[in-house]
């Protein structure tokens, strides 16, 4: 979407609002089912769809003109919602309230490959850039009148979030894809959860019928009851979710004649795939019904421990390593079951996998010992290696693999002394890539995680995008920042991407500098990045000092690819300099703290005290401000 001249759109005389409003709501039905489109597409990707669903009908209701208000037009409605989406997701501990629906889970129907790829964009926007993207799917609103939507919701500067919208690719269709069914919460999917454990047919017929009254209250009662993130305990799954004759399997050729290279191409594997009674026991542990030893269950970050809705896929059942595993798949989560007999409890672990790719999807890590981590490879891997990426230079050792599973890989250091860092190297089958190979590290999770490089900008270059760590330059860069990557561990990660965003020559004939934002992108979507100053000359384990830090940001990827950070350094003359850079597009930078300098180009040294203060702001071509991620 363009950016707007004019962060502001006009109103009209009195406050009233200017085009693209519609008349009075004498006929609610038509623009509420559109306020609750624009809040479901705003609240989805933090919420949930069950929640989002029910928040976003008792949000557009909360925002429908009262008695006091009847004469409130559309736009008047379609201000007050964003301003409650908004301040919902700001704000989560003020908001209580929604509908109760006990029993049921609600969520829109599935989509294709285009809603798919849009749901995962939109997840990685921030709320007031989702509320932009809505406001031009639902409502055709140009740029500039979405901005202004938002400012009269109370968002202080619109522009930021105009311009997060024209990145990603999977919205350039946005206008179409996002009016689709999988985005719209009025035409809802019903899901049992909790129907395991009720013995009488009238009891559940009588939970059954309050849930859908309920429910029907919440899509069409009016009222100003406050919205909050509603959910009640997750409650168990359908009887035929739980049954090992019920478990879905995927052909084994699935994979070569499908565009969707995620866990649902995975076919079942393991000489135990056909032991029902191993199958029932994982799913029991699953359901929390499971007979014997109490089971250890965990969960990662961000993943919910609720039963399966629906009956799951099975990807691996077998014996390794002197215990049972089982594999399972519900498509948004992977379930690993592993029991080894004796006095150990069973255990059983879960992992959020909704945003899984032909990488992210590649593998998982089945056991662990000291031997290393055997892990389950995908059908579409065709070679499997694996090298130090603290030595850059070394060469790739291949790993052997039958029926899919690795013999043991050494697994990174998870404490003391970090002096070596094995990552698996895996490469396509050329049946669904030409040589594409990929770099995957162990950082305690079931799906190792996803390494990528962005180079540097070059002169006259087109922008850049974050591509596989396997060239000589991506190795020698994360060779000096592999160590770094225990801080990630068991945090839910998804992919680490290293982006070395500006080169700098030190004064005095120091030699070269380099600028990096390494990003870590979680499964939820929220990324953590830090910026660091690297000297010229370090090797290996030397990953530069970090000058500036962020969580929940966009920073550092195409949605926010703008960034500037500064740091004091001292020459090998002793003198101090005052050093900033900013990313491609940075035509000049402002350098405050009491030196009030500017200073043209993507970067600048200036002279300065032992102790002066640092403060950069970078200038784009089109006068827009960044600085250090936020």
């Amino acid at each position: 979407m363009p950016t707007p001249p004019d962060p502001v759109a006009p109103e009209g005389p009195g406050g009233a609002p200017g085009p693209g409003d519609d008349q009075h709501l004498d006929a609610p039905a038509a623009p509420y089912g559109r306020l609750v489109r624009i809040a479901y597409l705003v609240l989805q990707p933090a919420l949930g769809a069950h929640r989002a669903v029910i928040a976003s009908h008792t949000l557009a209701q909360r925002a429908l003109p009262g008695r006091r208000s009847g004469a409130d037009g559309y736009g008047q409605s379609r201000v007050r919602l964003v301003r409650y989406c908004l301040a919902a997701l700001r704000r989560p501990w003020t908001t209580a309230g929604l509908p109760l629906v006990l029993g049921l889970r609600m969520a829109p129907r599935m989509g294709g490959a285009d809603e798919l790829a849009a749901a995962r964009a939109l997840s990685l926007l921030p709320p007031e850039a989702r509320a932009v993207l809505a406001l031009a799917a639902v409502d055709a609103l140009p740029a500039p009148e979405a901005a202004g939507v938002l400012a009269r919701a109370g968002v202080a500067d619109p522009l930021p979030a105009v311009r997060a919208t024209s990145g990603p690719a999977a919205l350039a269709d946005a206008g179409r894809i996002l009016q689709a069914a999988e985005f719209d919460p009025v035409q809802v999917r019903l899901h049992p959860t909790d129907l395991l454990r009720r013995r009488a047919l009238t009891r559940t017929a009588a939970v059954a019928l309050a849930a859908c009254l309920l429910g029907t209250a919440a899509l069409w009662g009016a009222g100003d009851r406050p919205a909050g993130p509603a959910a009640g305990p997750p409650g168990r799954a359908a009887p035929q979710a739980l049954d090992a004759a019920a478990l879905r399997t995927a052909p084994l050729d699935r994979w070569d004649r499908t565009a969707r290279l995620d866990f649902t191409a995975w076919p079942p594997r393991g000489e135990r795939r056909g032991d029902r009674r191993l199958l029932q026991r994982a799913l029991d542990a699953w359901a929390g019904t499971a007979d014997g030893p109490r089971v250890r269950t965990s969960a990662a970050a961000d993943t919910g421990a609720q039963a399966p809705a629906e009956p799951p896929s099975l990807l691996f059942a077998d014996r390794l390593d002197g215990a049972d595993v089982v594999l399972l798949h519900d498509g948004t989560r992977l379930a690993r079951y592993t029991e080894t007999g004796g006095a150990d409890a069973p255990e059983l672990h879960l992992a959020r996998t909704d945003r899984a790719d032909v990488t992210t999807a590649a593998a998982v890590a089945l056991t662990r010992s000291a031997r290393g981590t055997r892990y389950l490879l995908a059908p579409w891997i065709a070679r499997t290696g694996v090298r130090d990426l603290r030595e850059p230079g070394a060469a790739t050792r291949p790993v052997g693999v039958r029926g899919g599973v690795t013999a043991p890989v050494p697994a990174p250091p998870a404490g003391g002394p970090c002096v070596s860092w094995p990552v698996l190297v895996l490469r396509s089958s050329t049946r669904i890539a030409e040589r594409h190979g990929f770099l995957l590290t162990d950082l305690g999770g079931l799906t190792p995680v996803h390494l990528t490089h962005t180079p540097p900008p070059g002169s006259g270059a087109p922008a850049r995008r974050p591509r596989e760590a396997l060239s000589p330059s991506a190795l020698t860069s994360w060779a000096r920042g592999a160590c770094t990557l225990r801080g990630l561990r068991d945090q839910g990660v998804r992919a680490v991407n290293d982006w070395v965003f500006a080169r700098q020559d030190l004064p005095e004939g120091a030699g070269p500098a380099a600028w990096v934002c390494t990003r870590a992108d979680t499964w939820q979507g929220r990324g953590e990045v830090a910026v660091r100053f690297r000297l010229p000359g370090s090797g290996p384990g030397t990953p530069g000092r970090v000058v500036a830090r962020a969580r929940d940001t966009a920073a550092c990827t195409h949605f926010d690819r703008h960034v500037a950070a500064g740091t004091r350094w001292r020459s090998p003359g002793g003198n101090w300099f005052v050093l900033a850079a900013g990313s491609r597009g940075t035509v000049r930078l402002d350098l405050g703290g009491g030196l009030d300098t500017t200073v043209a180009g993507t970067t600048a040294a200036v002279a300065a005290a032992a102790g002066t203060p640092v403060a950069v702001t970078a200038r784009l071509a089109d006068g827009t401000r960044t600085g250090p991620p936020r």
